[in-house]
């Protein structure tokens, strides 16, 4: 037997390195995103505000699993590609990165770096009023073992929850 060949399995016959590939990626324990905006999810945002959203950065990091069969193993390692989210009132954002916390560093009405959104419209004439939020993170797969190496695109995580968008009306006084 040649060193990169696959080992025989029962009967003489060989485990192709797709089966060990997809047995690793099955192993692969991608973490659910868990969303955060500012003004805080869990308040009202307000109409012209920049929001902020990110993802817990600690669900945004390689996640790695390995496989073995008949003496094949494959090592397959999960890296998040990007964020897109979904705002409710038919908006859309892509983010490259997790997005970065809204900190006292910045000022109040700047706009997030790197994955932010500014709703023109209100959310309470909408059945629930409130818009219904989602990411979705997608994920690429890179595999090595048994010689060879490839990628498994496709792989998403997602999460959604709702966020009540309302208007601040100013009354100017003497």
């Amino acid at each position: 037997m040649k060193k990169d060949e696959p080992k025989s399995g029962v009967g003489g016959r060989q485990v192709p390195v797709e089966v060990v590939v997809q047995q690793a990626v099955k192993r692969l324990k991608l973490p659910k995103p868990v969303i955060h905006t500012s003004p805080d999810e869990d308040f009202v945002q307000v109409v012209h505000v920049p929001t902020w959203m990110w993802v817990e950065h600690s669900t945004w990091g390689p996640v790695s699993a390995s496989a073995a069969v008949e003496g094949t193993q494959v090592t397959a390692t999960a890296r998040p590609r990007q964020a897109v989210w979904s705002m409710g009132d038919g908006g859309q954002v892509v983010c490259r990165g997790p997005g970065t916390p809204y900190s006292d560093a910045y000022s109040p009405k700047a706009s997030s770096p790197d994955c932010g959104y500014t709703y023109r419209r209100a959310s309470l004439s909408v059945p629930g009023r409130a818009y219904t939020v989602s990411v979705q993170v997608a994920w690429d797969v890179e595999w090595h073992g048994a010689g060879r190496t490839g990628v498994v695109p496709g792989l998403v995580m997602s999460a959604e929850r709702r966020l009540v968008v309302d208007e601040v009306q100013a009354v100017v006084t003497r």
